[in-house]
């Protein structure tokens, strides 16, 4: 493939950078940290720790895998050259149905939440509005959506940091609210550090891993960067000090003002610390804040998609038509594509109730997992087969391959987590089939594909007889 047929680079290391802090920072920090600190109480800052950890190894080990070959484009062409095409096209898939999921998800809350400025329009309406408005922005050019996601992190950026410096002169002045003082020890006067037990601290890791899912995203964006030696390795290396301040920082500050067990877990714990404030328009500012969050994964949603089956269609494992690109190289066929499935979206909002997407979501997080392992289990084919080339690497993942183990060691550890779960259950049986279905649709493009390459064959045999 020549030069101007491959994807713009049009993203720049400021893009990349908000777009690596909006790849950690959703719905699940916004709205589900309330349910898991219910679960874990304070301990649910040890559970963050441990899941950003691993997080940031297993994004160690996709920088250095994009970064050992510059024609890779996304983690899918690795996959084909360490586990083979029936890997890479079940990968591939499997990413994309992630974010499809995601982004339908995301497209429904979208719709919610405008609800709640104006109740009397039907939710499917403001869905339906966003999803083109993201559509035609993503069909313009690479930069516009790293412009869109540039705005979309920095406003939850600023919430988040607003909230730390607001509850920091609240703890240190003693503020009182309808609970008590605010204070640091309040972390550990009601109940101590694991008021729940264990199992309150390991069932906490459902809705933190799930926070987690997405992060992954700055490796697909690769191909789209104009400096990627550069501006990969610094998104990154970042992600520890964005993790402390922007999970750890955040909920530690929240639960010194309210002890844990107040917070209420149906509710943004933002919320109530905005409230506690006496800022009148609290509801509204989350509000406003998560309503971004959420037309950001959808619009994440849109681009990871496209670009995922971009390159399917590059290898083979999607229609040749998807690998066509506009005047401003933006994947015009796959976007359209991917769009219109997410629109199922808006028909389910109106023609029946969103409980279909926690089943979905749920699906998602599995989904999320696989293709974590998958990463890692990259790397490690990477470092045995490529042992020259690994030893030129300039971006190293550490602890190598002690370190890949225990990622693997803590993906089975969250899988035994969400079977314990009956909300996730259901999707630990359900998953499996698109994984079967997508071997034997693999299998059945194969076949097909084998038989005519022997008409072929045979075709130009009785011609030269």
């Amino acid at each position: 493939m020549s030069e101007n047929e491959n994807l713009s680079r049009g993203l720049k290391n400021r893009h990349v950078q908000l777009l690596a802090i909006g790849g950690a920072i959703g719905t699940g920090l916004f709205l589900g940290s309330g349910r898991s600190i219910h679960l874990a109480g304070p301990s649910i800052l040890f559970a963050y720790m441990i899941t950003g950890a691993i997080c940031f190894l297993i994004m160690r080990a996709l920088g250095e895998l994009l970064l050992s070959n510059s024609k890779y484009h996304s983690f899918v062409d690795f996959v084909e050259d360490y586990l083979g095409n029936g890997a890479a096209f079940i990968t591939g898939w499997t990413y994309w149905f992630c974010w499809i999921s995601l982004a339908m998800a995301d497209l429904t809350a979208t719709g919610l939440y405008m609800q709640y400025w104006f109740p009397h329009i039907a939710q499917w309406v403001p869905s339906l509005i966003a999803l083109v408005i993201l559509l035609i922005m993503n069909l313009t050019t690479v930069k516009l959506f790293g412009e869109m996601e540039f705005w979309f992190a920095l406003i939850k950026i600023v919430a988040i940091l607003a909230l730390i410096i607001i509850c920091t002169v609240m703890i240190i002045k003693g503020f009182s609210t309808n609970v008590g003082v605010s204070s640091f020890t309040n972390l550990w006067d009601h109940g101590g550090w694991f008021p729940n037990g264990v199992s309150g601290f390991i069932l906490s890791f459902q809705m933190v891993v799930f926070a987690f899912t997405g992060i992954e995203l700055v490796g697909l964006v690769a191909g789209e960067t104009e400096n990627p030696e550069h501006v990969i390795p610094k998104a990154i290396n970042n992600i520890p000090i964005r993790i402390i301040i922007f999970y750890i920082g955040a909920l530690l500050v929240i639960m010194s003002i309210y002890p844990w067990n107040s917070i209420n877990p149906d509710k943004s714990p933002f919320v109530q610390v905005f409230s506690a404030v006496g800022i009148p328009a609290a509801a509204s500012i989350i509000n406003f804040v998560v309503l971004t969050s959420a037309a950001s994964a959808c619009n994440s949603g849109i681009f990871s998609t496209s670009r995922m089956v971009y390159s399917l269609a590059k290898e083979n494992n999607a229609p040749e038509s998807m690998k066509k690109l506009t005047s401003r190289k933006v994947p015009s066929n796959a976007l359209m594509f991917s769009a219109t499935v997410i629109l199922i979206s808006v028909i389910l909002n109106y023609i029946m109730p969103g409980g279909v997407f926690v089943l979905i979501t749920s699906i998602s997080t599995f989904c999320f997992i696989f293709i974590w392992a998958i990463i890692v289990v990259c790397h490690i084919r990477y470092r045995k087969t490529m042992p020259v080339l690994a030893s030129k690497s300039k971006f190293k993942m550490p602890f190598y391959p002690i370190a890949n183990y225990i990622i693997l060691a803590f993906i089975a550890f969250i899988l035994v987590v969400l079977a314990l779960n009956k909300e996730t259950r259901i999707a630990l049986f359900v998953t499996p089939l698109w994984f079967i279905m997508l071997w034997v649709i693999y299998n059945i493009l194969k076949s097909k594909t084998k038989n005519q390459e022997d008409i072929n064959k045979n075709g130009a045999t009785e011609l030269r007889n």
